[in-house]
């Protein structure tokens, strides 16, 4: 078993740290991004709202799984930037026309 450093354990921890981080709370806005999103799709407002609700625990469970799976904590929280940008702009669009 190789024997890390000093810097070498402190940048894995950072690493690992902001994996949790992002498995957290990225995992948690990309769900609840899910659940309002869901509300701009074709059905019935009932219907939308049980969609997004059942989506957001796939969408969780798959953050988590993503961020631990990347390559780096960087590109872990790319991925979830990048999921999360068009969730964004359908939210938005719900609740624009909400606030109408």
């Amino acid at each position: 078993m190789p024997v890390l450093r000093a810097p070498a354990r402190r940048s894995s921890r950072a690493a690992l740290l902001s994996r949790i981080v992002a498995a957290l709370f990225g995992g948690y806005a990309l769900a609840a991004l899910t659940s309002v999103a869901a509300l701009a799709l074709p059905m019935g407002t009932v219907e939308a709202v049980l969609a997004g609700m059942q989506a957001s625990f796939l969408v969780y469970a798959g953050a988590v799984i993503w961020v631990f799976a990347a390559r780096s904590a960087w590109r872990a929280w790319l991925g979830l930037a990048v999921v999360a940008l068009p969730l964004l702009v359908m939210a938005c669009k719900v609740w624009v026309e909400a606030s109408a």
